[in-house]
């Protein structure tokens, strides 16, 4: 390493503005690490209060003298992490983060290095962020308020484990743009007129209101949808932790419907409830118009509409993905998106008609996490694949295929009836107790996410996969 310049061995105390301004920070730190001006010469701060390092002393302000000396880099996996880990309440953060930097100079490929005691400390922290960003985004409730001038205002209260309050506020404007509402946390408020979002000092949790009038509506709407053959307690209070419970109106009725589940589920037995039709339809066009109607699991109510399967009404090829995507939920049409266009190609390379093929998913709506303006595809859950069992089940007996071609681990599901290992089982026919036969590969998904060698040896591979399938056929 070069001669450091003059002033890099002092202690210097730097100040972030704010506590999760990331922004600021690399700002300090990229002209500190072009200085070579080593971690344990900086002292770091936000706001000047509360996270200076107590055996650090005031230190001395960045010089001006200071002049780069190298350009600094850092690449995305580390700029990733490194913007949740900023939102996380530890102090030494700002430390930690620096400490990296400095390391990536030297180390380029660092972050990659998964045991690191470093590298591991940032990717827990993040993680630790994320999951305090999604139990906000799933626990706030608002509750309206009359305000001075006559109009409708909505509040609400959360108590964030971490610096999330801004991250989040794009989540929540995106959505109630048209209201006006505000979140208050014990460290700093946000509130939004229609027009202009402000931010405020921290609030106590009885400056929000209690209750509003349409809670009991909501408490009654949450015991009637209560689903007591669903119910996983551990899981329940894993996903809902209970001190979240005191800010939500449904929590009450909780340990009652509890205690009534056992026997709610056995008097839904007997009833022989279910959601599904009483009769097979007879028709693809049924199947379709039946499934924009159900609602038998949580992707179904999700808002998207569903995505029917497309082809001939008989076809000895049946493809089935796991489920529609971004792109097929818009225009409500299966395997329109990048990876039907992927598996075109190479159905067209295998010598494939693709309109003398079935094509459709195991599950017929789009599952998805929003983030921002994106909608980020998420993977059902085995009791969302199994529930969407049925429809798949009908069409298959209306379409009769000679074989089936399940792409990924999810459609080997639906059709085999546990979730296969795509590496193991793949390139060899599955026999179906409807006479049928299943042939599994992966999904083309999979090898979109992939480059380099590694994508084009799996490219191989499911080229392969298909001509043997044309053989077959």
């Amino acid at each position: 390493m070069s001669i450091a310049p003059a002033g890099a061995g002092d202690l210097h105390h730097l100040t972030i503005d704010r506590t999760d301004d990331f922004d600021g920070w690399r700002e300090q730190a990229r002209t500190m690490a072009a200085a070579y001006i080593p971690p344990e010469c900086i002292v770091w701060s936000a706001d000047g209060r509360g996270e200076r390092d107590l055996f650090g002393g005031p230190g001395r302000d960045l010089a001006p003298i200071l002049s780069s000396q190298r350009s600094v880099r850092a690449n995305k996996a580390f700029l990733r992490l490194a913007r949740s880990a900023m939102l996380h309440k530890e102090p030494a953060r700002f430390a930690l983060l620096y400490t990296l930097l400095w390391r990536l100079q030297d180390d380029p490929h660092l972050m990659e290095k998964v045991a690191d005691r470093d590298v591991h400390r940032l990717t827990v922290m993040a993680g630790h962020v994320r999951r305090d960003i999604h139990k906000m985004r799933a626990f706030v409730r608002f509750r309206a308020i009359k305000e001075s001038d006559g109009t409708e205002r909505y509040v609400a209260w959360f108590e964030p484990d971490h610096h999330i309050l801004r991250a989040n506020a794009d989540f929540f404007l995106n959505r109630f743009a048209s209201q006006r509402w505000s979140i208050l946390t014990p460290g700093s408020c946000v509130h939004w007129d229609g027009k202009v979002l402000t931010e405020t000092s921290g609030a106590n949790r009885n400056d929000a209101p209690a209750e509003d009038a349409a809670e009991d509506l909501w408490r009654r709407y949450y015991g009637s949808i209560f689903n007591p053959a669903r119910l996983k307690v551990a899981m329940m209070v894993k996903e809902m932790p209970r001190r979240y419970w005191k800010n939500l109106p449904e929590a009450r009725l909780i340990p009652e419907l509890i205690a009534g589940a056992q026997a709610r589920e056995a008097d839904m037995v007997a009833q022989g409830v279910d959601t599904f039709p009483e009769a097979l339809p007879a028709r693809l066009e049924e199947i379709a118009q039946d499934i924009s109607l159900c609602r038998r699991c949580p992707i179904g109510c999700n808002g998207t509409r569903s995505v029917p399967g497309e082809g001939p009404e008989r076809a000895r090829l049946l493809i089935v993905g796991e489920q529609p995507g971004d792109q097929e939920e818009r225009e409500g049409r299966p395997f329109v998106g990048p990876a039907g266009q992927l598996l075109d190609e190479h159905l067209n390379r295998a010598g494939f008609d693709r309109s003398l093929i079935r094509v459709t998913n195991a599950v017929k709506h789009f599952k998805f996490e929003q983030r921002g303006k994106r909608r980020i595809h998420q993977n059902p859950t085995a009791g969302e694949i199994d529930h969407c069992r049925w429809w798949l089940d009908a069409e298959r007996r209306l379409v009769k295929p000679d074989i089936i071609l399940a792409l990924g681990a999810s459609a080997g599901r639906a059709l085999l009836g546990r979730t296969p290992s795509v590496a193991k089982e793949r390139g060899r026919l599955h026999p179906l107790p409807d006479g049928s036969s299943l042939w599994l590969t992966v999904h083309p998904s999979f090898l979109l996410r992939l480059d380099g060698e590694a994508q084009m040896r799996e490219r191989n591979q499911f080229q392969h996969d298909l001509m043997q399938l044309r053989a077959m056929l």
